[in-house]
């Protein structure tokens, strides 16, 4: 498709670290030009005195308030909405901004990124997360998928599921599909320190995370429910995870590794065919025959998996950039969808390797 006018796009997220890798992939985007960034707490200031690294490409951009991001979006007529605000905080903020554009007359789309639209429901969501949701009457407006595992969508806005929900669904999703396995998978992640966020931590500070590597809240994460619901909706399979995430000592990646039993005798060949074909004519899925490492997609928005069998047992492992495939270049994949544009429209930039 050729696209003769680019689609405004405005971001909420501020200072965070997906917000900057929305607006890096939006700077090499050949459909998309930035209308604005909301920061509440940075208003007027540049956006390179966070962003260093995109001060070539926005060496005039500052960040806006609410007031400003809201006459936008009451003025633009067709624009996408990227949301990289927090869980708890989202919710809320894209209800007061598309009662902004309702006002307006305009029909923006939204693509969140956050937690807040991934449930089906309040409830679901509150009894994850100990607060109350921000917006309740919008839930419905919102579908959560990944775009790899949903050929339309029914729904005005979308919401991208986590980093490591994406890294998790890529692999677990087929074969509980295909009918594979047993529906109860053991699930180990690993994820760089670029997934707790800017602000430093215990766990993310440098000194601390620097060569060391340790679980974390073991069977109890917040994820697991949200990736057996998206699991169960992609598949037509309700199934039980058993998951355990692990802080590497890198920035950005996800490692998983997934584990189940199999419901027939199965090798090694015949699960990595059925994989290819399942995932056949999705460019940013790609099926491995060796096992991925994390330098093979960090800061591009491919992911690849590789597996084995050996009658019995599967075991299959996917590797992604949780900032990129994870939350950033997933929601840019489903602004493509929702615009009619080309899937693969700025994003096919391949890992840069040796990182």
């Amino acid at each position: 498709m050729i696209m003769t006018e680019k689609i405004p796009a405005i971001v909420l997220g501020g200072t965070g670290y997906v917000a900057g890798e929305l607006l890096r992939l939006i700077a090499a985007h050949p459909g998309v030009e930035l209308k604005g960034i909301l920061s509440d707490s940075q208003p007027g200031e540049p956006l390179g005195k966070w962003f260093p690294h995109l001060a070539p490409v926005y060496p005039n951009l500052k960040f806006s308030d609410l007031e400003t991001i809201s006459r936008l979006a009451a003025s633009l007529p067709a624009a996408a909405i990227l949301s990289a605000a927090p869980h708890g905080v989202a919710a809320g903020l894209i209800d007061q901004l598309l009662c902004a554009a309702e006002a307006g007359g305009t029909n923006p789309r939204v693509i969140d990124i956050s937690a807040d639209y991934r449930y089906a429901s309040a409830q679901a969501y509150e009894a994850v997360y100990p607060h109350a949701h921000g917006a309740p009457h919008r839930v419905a407006q919102f579908t959560c998928a990944l775009p790899e595992h949903l050929e339309t969508v029914n729904t005005p806005h979308v919401a991208h599921p986590g980093c490591f929900s994406t890294a998790v669904l890529l692999p677990s999703v087929p074969l509980l599909k295909l009918g594979l396995i047993e529906p109860r998978l053991f699930v180990t992640g690993v994820t760089g320190s670029t997934g707790s966020g800017r602000t430093p931590t215990a766990g993310t500070h440098h000194p601390q995370r620097h060569s060391d590597f340790y679980a974390y809240n073991p069977l109890a994460h917040r994820h697991a429910p949200e990736i057996a619901a998206i699991a169960q909706t992609a598949s037509g399979v309700a199934a039980e995870f058993s998951f355990v995430p692990h802080s590497g000592p890198f920035a950005r990646g996800i490692h998983v590794t997934v584990q189940a039993v199999a419901r027939r005798s199965l090798k090694t060949p015949e699960l990595l065919d059925a994989l290819r074909e399942f995932y056949r004519g999705k460019p940013f899925v790609r099926v491995s025959g060796a096992m991925p490492h994390v330098k093979d997609v960090t800061s591009s928005n491919y992911a690849v998996i590789g597996g084995a069998a050996n009658g019995g047992t599967v075991v299959l492992t996917c590797v992604e950039d949780n900032l990129t495939k994870g939350a950033a270049g997933g929601a840019i994949q489903w602004l493509n969808r929702l615009f009619g544009i080309e899937e693969t429209a700025g994003l096919t930039a391949p890992a840069p390797g040796w990182t």
